[in-house]
């Protein structure tokens, strides 16, 4: 029997009333009040939440930009200390390894945030390919991570973080010291709002969380599950991995070339992405809504004029929208622009009508 692994903060879920599930071989919690409930709190005031299941990777040596350019789609030179950038681990035929969150903690120094459930696959991959003078170290054990996200995100850090949190830039970060241990501060998130994602020492968590809880008690914070997580990332159109992306899916596919910099130098998947860019895709991400209420899943199929044409890759019913969102691959065979389409559920076509991302936007 597989024995789950458990954060730091198991035994606060659990005093919570949470409701635990296996999730990447973790036991993590779905929800406590209710996937809407905690959803809407996100949007309104602010949500804490616990993402300490995810990885972390450090590359560092004087070889370590050099291995990290090589490594990732986007362009690392353009980082400077303090500099957080999303960017992708692609394989030589394209294909997607994982996404991930790079930090340049120095001169010599990158941490990846990377996928729970690719953790070690991406390490034993980074190790493999990388150049000289550059060590690569899974520093997972190192940390747990807290997620506060929400409008009022920052007046809640502000009363527990000893810098000014104002001063702190998207996409920027800053080491401080928190409950006597160094921790990393950054301005990003996975929900569409305002917000900060903290990694500390995993003796330290539940002390942070329970300052986090505390100094938002005065804006109705409240803890958030994995469910909520979800839903607040599929209004705004974020891929998950082993959703949107995996190894057979490209980053042009999925609608993600922008984090491709392919005027840098050789990288890996580099020639492929630029082959099947020439070539033209054959299928691409698309966002939709539903026009009644029946609700789309993973895995339905997409059709057109009675043929399947793709598959849902995520649906969900929008908490924000009140109504049924989703994102699917469709076949992009160079026909009439298709703005339409249907989406079979239970054995009956439910139209539906294609909607760019994000479907919500921050007020």
């Amino acid at each position: 029997m597989l024995t789950l692994r458990k954060t730091p903060l198991n035994a606060v879920h659990r005093a919570l009333g949470a409701r635990m599930v296996e999730f990447a071989r973790w036991e993590m919690p779905v929800q406590y009040s209710g996937v809407v409930d905690e959803h809407l709190a996100v949007r309104s005031s602010c949500g804490v939440f616990d993402v300490s299941h995810m990885g972390e990777i450090e590359v560092r040596g004087p070889g370590a930009l050099e291995t990290v350019q090589r490594l990732t789609t986007n362009d690392a030179s353009r980082m400077d200390v303090g500099r957080c950038q999303y960017t992708l681990l692609c394989l030589d035929g394209g294909g997607v390894l994982d996404d991930t969150v790079l930090y340049r903690l120095g001169g010599e120094r990158f941490l990846f945030c990377v996928n729970a459930s690719n953790t070690e696959k991406v390490l034993s991959w980074m190790v493999e390919h990388a150049g000289k003078g550059a060590e690569i170290r899974d520093r997972s054990e190192e940390f747990a991570q807290i997620a506060l996200q929400g409008p009022r995100a920052a007046d809640v850090l502000s009363r527990v973080a000893d810098f000014d949190v104002e001063t702190l830039k998207f996409y920027r970060f800053v080491t401080t010291v928190l409950f006597g241990s160094e921790a990393v501060v950054s301005r990003t998130g996975y929900t569409g709002e305002d917000g900060f994602e903290i990694y500390i020492e995993p003796r330290r968590a539940r002390a942070l969380w329970e300052a986090l809880m505390e100094a938002g008690r005065s804006f109705s914070i409240k803890p958030v599950g994995l469910g909520a997580r979800d839903t607040l990332r599929l209004e705004m159109g974020y891929p998950l991995y082993g959703h949107e992306l995996d190894e057979e899916t490209t980053p042009l596919e999925a609608g993600l070339e922008r984090f491709v910099a392919f005027d840098k130098e050789d990288f890996m998947g580099r020639a492929a992405l630029l082959a099947r860019r020439g070539a033209g895709l054959k299928r691409r991400l698309v966002g939709f809504t539903m026009v009644g209420p029946g609700i789309p899943r993973r895995g339905y199929a997409v059709t057109r004029h009675g043929e399947e044409i793709g598959r849902v890759t995520s649906g969900t019913f929008s908490p924000s929208l009140k109504k049924p969102i989703g994102m699917a691959y469709i076949r992009n065979d160079g026909e009439e622009p298709c703005d339409s389409f249907h989406i079979v559920i239970r054995n009956r076509e439910a139209a539906a009508v294609v909607t760019p991302p994000p479907f919500y936007r921050r007020k």
